[in-house]
């Protein structure tokens, strides 16, 4: 009988981390009517402090990523899950801009930084075999998180108010975060196995010895390796400036709050579909097959969004968007790994997250500037889909793993 591999473990508490730090994420658009309606400010200035988090998450990651090569992800994760949740908890007492972004864009921010590089780095250092089915069923977290949280946000909203609704988020968020830490394990030559629970080294490792284990500074001077880097500039750009404007948007169409949140949650639960089946493509054609195959679904999705304006329109553009979303955030860490091998991962994972947050930080902040100037969001939207056509271009520059070889 084959033993339990400690493997599944690490998917298992990264199911968790990706669930509570990426829901809490997509609450923000939730959140933001209370801003506007408690405050008065405006569209610029609240996406603003989502654009800063996104920059603190980036900067973050290439830290957090670096020092997990060297110390491991325990103990990074416990302190970002602390930082999460008592950013959260201290949102509950918001009174003014600076503390917006001081709460959000910088303690929220930090327990954010880790979520991707911390955790699908060490998803791909314990499996080569099943790198992307792993990758995928970790990240399938991210997306129950992200159909749950927006929905539970804005019940104890109408419940309790959004004050108390802080409060329950960061409380449940810090628990949980710390204890799924703690199962977190660099690799597993640290406990004396072998990835995906072989016996023969021959078997799983020969992978990553056929690419090459290129080192980080080899990695820098690459062009593959920035291509990557542009194109997750434009995957963020997109991916979180719908995050933070659909539900405002959908509102503006005179959608009810809980139909707006509904349709945020419709992304989470589809993107779980995307994060599975782009898994299982990974393994079997490859990350750059993947990568153009989830940029021709989002740029279908944002040629729709720019017709979309009743509720079964909306819902139908979250059905394909979501699916989009859930494949862009499956594939980046794999496919660095096919690339560059796993000894650096950590550290080019985060640079690749870096630029990416770049996107990040822009997109939300122009749209809701552009948003406050227009009062529409049609030109803020025809950019994403610029951004998405762009994007594909830079994937299909990609060296393919079967083209390498």
């Amino acid at each position: 009988m084959k033993k339990y591999f400690y493997g599944y473990n690490i998917v298992i508490s990264g199911f968790f981390i990706q669930g509570i730090c990426i829901g809490a994420m997509f609450t923000f658009g939730v959140f933001f009517k209370e801003f506007q309606t408690e405050f008065g400010w405006s569209r610029g200035l609240i996406s603003g402090a989502s654009s800063l988090a996104f920059f603190v998450m980036g900067v973050g990651a290439i830290f957090f990523g670096t020092l997990n090569d060297r110390i491991g992800p325990r103990i990074i994760l416990t302190i970002s899950g602390i930082m999460l949740g008592i950013g959260f908890i201290l949102m509950s007492l918001l009174n003014t801009s600076w503390q917006l972004y001081l709460f959000y864009g910088f303690f929220v921010s930090i327990g954010f930084s880790t979520h991707d590089v911390i955790t699908l780095s060490t998803v791909a250092r314990w499996f080569v075999r099943l790198r992307g089915r792993m990758t995928g069923l970790t990240k399938v977290g991210t997306g129950v998180g992200q159909f749950a949280m927006p929905i539970v946000a804005t019940a104890l909203i109408a419940a309790y108010g959004w004050r108390n609704a802080y409060l329950v988020i960061g409380g449940f968020s810090l628990i949980t975060l710390v204890l799924a830490a703690q199962l977190m394990k660099l690799d597993p030559e640290s406990i004396g196995v072998l990835p995906d629970g072989e016996s023969d080294i021959s078997i799983n490792s020969s992978a990553d010895a056929v690419e090459g284990n290129l080192f980080s500074q080899k990695a820098f001077r690459s062009r593959q390796f920035w291509i990557l880097c542009f194109i997750e500039f434009a995957v963020f750009f997109c991916l979180l400036t719908v995050i933070v404007h659909i539900v405002p948007h959908a509102r503006d169409l005179g959608l009810s709050a809980t139909v707006s949140a509904t349709v945020l949650s419709i992304i989470g639960s589809i993107s779980i579909a995307g994060r599975l089946v782009t898994g299982s493509l990974i393994d079997k054609i490859g990350g750059k097959r993947s990568m153009i195959f989830c940029f021709v679904v989002l740029i279908g999705s944002l040629a729709w969004l720019q017709m979309a304006t009743t509720t079964w329109m909306m819902l139908l553009f979250a059905v394909f968007y979501g699916f989009a979303h859930g494949g862009f955030f499956t594939v980046m860490s794999p496919l660095i790994a096919e690339s560059f091998g796993t000894a650096a991962l950590g550290q080019l994972f985060g640079v690749v997250l870096f630029v990416g947050t770049l996107g990040g930080t822009i997109g939300p902040t122009a749209s809701g500037y552009i948003f406050d100037i227009t009062g529409s969001y049609q030109a803020p939207f025809a950019t994403l889909a610029g951004f998405a056509v762009l994007g594909l271009l830079l994937a299909l520059l990609l060296v393919s793993k079967q083209q390498r070889q």
